[in-house]
């Protein structure tokens, strides 16, 4: 019995996002010493990623401002409903990031350039999809916490907006 197409595509498909993985994590090798809001801009990515790894959609708008907006025309409810859609249509999410730059303005503003790898197990015909993004991230210090106030992304080597 000859094997069918999804059965031929499935290893090549999954050396190709093996291959970016391991891109992403050798960019990631290099940085030098962070400053205080480096940390604290740090734990808050490692924080975000946790939250979506485990699809804690409350834990990660906890981390938004309520005033985002982006050169989408995205604000915080849009960006909750793509969080419940994205959960809802994967088993299992996992990300690799590698911080690209932390740029700290005062004490209480930041901008953070980061590539991101994204896979999920799903239910769809592969049972996974796979992609990478480059993103700008915009943060404001608040009371005391780091919150994302607008973000721009794109595909890893297509323009970001």
């Amino acid at each position: 019995m000859k094997p069918s197409v999804t059965e031929n595509c499935l290893p090549i498909a999954r050396r190709r996002v093996a291959a970016g993985l391991v891109l992403l994590l050798m960019l990631s090798a290099c940085s030098g010493p962070a400053t205080d809001a480096e940390a604290e801009l740090r734990e808050w990515l490692s924080t975000a990623q946790a939250a979506a790894e485990a699809k804690e959609r409350r834990k990660l708008m906890s981390m938004i401002s309520p005033a985002y907006s982006d050169a989408r025309g995205l604000d915080s409810d849009d960006v909750e409903n793509r969080f419940r859609l994205y959960f809802h249509r994967q088993n299992v999410i996992r990300l690799l990031v590698s911080i690209d730059e932390i740029r700290v303005i005062g004490d209480t503003a930041a901008v953070v350039d980061l590539t991101a790898g994204l896979t999920g197990t799903n239910d769809g015909a592969l049972g996974f999809s796979a992609s990478a993004y480059r993103f700008e991230l915009e943060l404001e210090k608040a009371d005391g916490d780091w919150e994302l106030l607008s973000a721009r992304w794109g595909r890893l080597g297509d323009e970001v907006y």
